[in-house]
This record gives C-alpha cells, structure tokens and sequence, in this order.
C-alpha cells in the first residue's frame, strides 16, 4: 500500500533523532562527564606533587582506589551517554552524588577539614543549583553539610604547619588559593556552557511552540479547505449540467463563436472541480483517487506540462537535471507545494519563470528563479511565516506558509534569496527518501 506525504514523513527517524543528541541535558551530562577528568587530572597532579615535592606523607593505596573508582564510574558514564541520549534530573542527581562521595572520600584520607581543597564542595552544591530541580539541590547541600560533619568529626588533620603569618610563604595559604582559583575557574568555565545550553532548551521550546502553532493553523485552514470544497461540489456539477444543455440547444449550435465560449468555460469549470477534487484527496476524503507510482523525474515533467497548460502565456524554462531516477509516489500536497512556489514566482515575474530540478546524494533540489523585484528584506527575515506578503490583499503569504511547513514536515528545507542581478531564487531541498516508493508497493492504492 502507498503511503501518503505525511506517513513518509515517519521515514525520517534519522533526521529527526538527531537533534535529542543535542538536548540540554545531554550536553550537561556529557560537560560533567569532562569536569570528572579533569577532577581525576587534578587528583593525580595534586597526589604527586604533595608526596614527591613536599615530602607528605599520603595513604596513596586508599586514594588511589578511590581514583580507580572514579576512573571507572567516568568511563561507564561516558559509554552510557555514548549511546543513550535522554538525561533525567535523577540520573544527573546520581552523578553529583558520587562526585560528592569520591571527593569525601579523598579529603577523609588526607587531612579533612585541614586540606584546603574543602572548598571543592562549593562548585558541586553550584552545579546542583544550577543542573537539578528544587528537592535535588537542597538534597545535595545536606549531603555536603553531612560530610563536612563527618570530616570534622573522624578526619585526621595533616602534618602541616599551620604558618598563616607567612602569607604566601605558607603552604596551607598556597593550597587555598589554588583551591579558589581552580573553583572560580571550573565554575567560570561550566556554567558559562550550562547557560548556554539552557538558552538553547529554551530557543528550542519556543521554536517548538512556533510550529505547533503554526500546524494548529493549518489544520484550521485544512478544515476550512475541505468544508469550502465539498459546498462548491453541488454548484459546479449543476453548471455543468447547464453548460452541457446549452452546447446542445440549437441557438448556440447555430453560432460558433457562442460554442467556443461555451467550451472554454466548461473548460474553466473542469479545472475548478479538479482543484476541489485535489482539496478533498489531500484531506483524505476522496474515494476512488490516491496516489500513485511513478519516478521523480517523470512527476516533475508531468507536473510542469500541467502547470504550463494552465498558464500558456507564461515564459517558462524548465530543466530537469536529475541523472538517477527514482520511484516516488505522487502525492497532491506535494504537487500542490511545488505550484504553490511556481505560482508566487510568477505573480512576481510574469514575464519570465526558471525551474531546475537537480538530485545529489538522495536530496532533491528544486531552484525557482525570477526576474521579479526580488523579497522585501522583511520579508527575508520572516519568510514562510502566515500573511507575510506584499500583494495587499486578505490571506496573503499563505502559499509559502504551506510550502514552508510541508517541506519541514518531509525533513526539508526552504530558502528563498534575492540575487545580484536582480530577481529571486527560492530553493527547496527534499530527502528522496521521504516520498520514495517503498519495496513492493503496488500501483495504485
């Protein structure tokens, strides 16, 4: 069985799961996933330059299981998120845990509340502020509040002089002061790119809102389309009826030039009722009509020659570029799309229109150029937004509003620009994929 435009559109999984690699929690678990090595960097550097530099004496086989264990945990944390992209508040809640933990860990075995790198539980409670809902923060500040007890409480202090009154001269100041600098550093660093993937969520949302909007709006206009057409569909077919009498009534039989008028507006009256035939079997509601197979290049030169018999006056070039052919079903909406850009081409520049259809890669491209005035650059701006047009009339701008959310909905893209020697060029790009025939669909539906 065929599929209409808008089940082919279920074929762009590929195109559209990209994207959740991108949410925003993805990218702060994969930024705290980085922060863990350099914690882990940090560890080691800190470990031998405390022991071989200063001559400190550590427990290194207890701190070096510790760091073994946060190796580990680091390393299944980066191959889960390699290949699972959906990051809840838990599992990023999960993770500042064990930070939280490996940290208490390595401070109980060198000094407690005496190691000036304490004040590393700062930048965890931030992140947690910043990454985790409401309940998950404060849980966080009581487990920091917890292990700070329990350093004071059980942690033996170093051997260290406690020298404060030689400023800079003295270790404990010096360990301070890395410790602030590298908190001031990390938190600099990651909340700025948090941030940034929070405005992204966000611009995301919007733009999610926008289309659900905008999709809201054509299910309207769609209702409204289909109502309209099947109003029409009574009043056509009695004039058709009339027009079929008249041809037979002998007043005009006799009078050849009444039965030219007649046969072009019977003519006229025929396309109308295949335009709202074509409203209907896009809804859905015609029966008998369906899509069919065919290949892309023999639905482009079909398309043109019908478009070219309903505007014989226009200068009109054509070319069909496509090497590799390939079946595709032919769909209304999708014709309805490309007439929708001739049509706006051609009210711009009714004395020349260009169309050339290439194919690369499975992509098709579909380059409508005029000799028009070219898009306002408002319009530029805003382009396939509803009623953005210049031809002052109600209901403006719809046609590439459709365009515009028909090519989005088949994993494509719209780009309209205006060019140096004046004119415009809109370019659609479709996935082939989206409207290729699948393995043994039958002819006709």
């Amino acid at each position: 069985m065929y599929r209409t435009i808008g089940q082919a559109a279920w074929r762009q999984a590929p195109l559209t799961a990209a994207p959740l690699r991108h949410a925003p929690g993805y990218r702060n678990m994969r930024h705290l996933i980085e922060l863990r090595w350099i914690a882990v960097l940090g560890q080691i550097t800190t470990i031998a330059t405390v022991t071989l530099g200063l001559g400190v004496q550590l427990p290194l086989a207890p701190m070096l299981q510790v760091l073994a264990c946060l190796i580990a945990f680091n390393l299944f944390s980066h191959l889960r998120w390699h290949e699972e992209t959906t990051v809840t508040n838990s599992q990023v809640f999960l993770a500042l845990l064990m930070d939280v933990a490996s940290l208490t860990a390595q401070l109980s075995l060198s000094g407690g509340m005496s190691n000036p790198f304490v004040f590393l539980y700062l930048l965890q409670v931030i992140l947690s502020a910043v990454l985790l809902a409401p309940w998950s923060t404060w849980t966080i500040v009581g487990v920091v509040g917890l292990c700070l007890a329990l350093l004071t409480a059980f942690a033996k202090p170093l051997a260290l002089p406690l020298d404060y009154q030689h400023g800079l001269k003295s270790l404990y100041i010096q360990g301070i002061l890395i410790s602030v600098a590298l908190n001031a550093v990390l938190l600099a660093i990651f909340i700025t790119r948090i941030s940034g993937n929070l405005r992204a969520g966000d611009a995301q949302l919007a733009t999610l809102r926008q289309r659900a909007v905008e999709e809201e709006h054509i299910v309207r206009m769609g209702l409204l389309a289909s109502g309209a057409a099947h109003e029409l569909g009574t009043p056509l077919s009695t004039l058709a009826v009339i027009l079929g009498d008249w041809r037979r009534m002998p007043e005009f039989a006799r009078n050849p030039d009444l039965l030219a008028e007649i046969g072009e507006m019977q003519a006229q009256l025929m396309r109308c009722k295949s335009i709202v035939s074509g409203i209907l079997m896009s809804a859905g509601e015609a029966r008998g009509e369906a899509s069919a197979r065919t290949s892309i290049k023999v639905f482009l030169d079909q398309l043109v020659a019908e478009w070219r018999a309903a505007r014989p006056g226009a200068a009109f070039v054509y070319e069909n570029r496509i090497v590799r052919d390939v079946a595709v079903v032919s769909d209304s909406t999708f014709k309805q799309m490309i007439w929708n850009v001739l049509e706006n081409g051609l009210e711009a520049s009714p004395d020349w229109l260009c169309l050339v259809a290439t194919e690369d890669g499975g992509m098709l491209t579909l380059e409508v150029t005029d000799r028009g005035p070219g898009f306002a650059p408002a319009m530029l701006e805003r382009f396939g937004t509803p009623y953005q047009s210049t031809k002052g009339r109600p209901g403006g701008g719809l046609g590439l509003f459709l365009v515009v959310n028909v090519a989005r909905t088949l994993g494509g893209t719209v780009h309209p620009h205006n060019l140096e020697q004046g004119g415009a060029l809109v370019r659609v790009c479709l996935p082939l994929a989206a409207i290729a025939c699948e393995p043994g669909d039958a002819d006709v539906l």
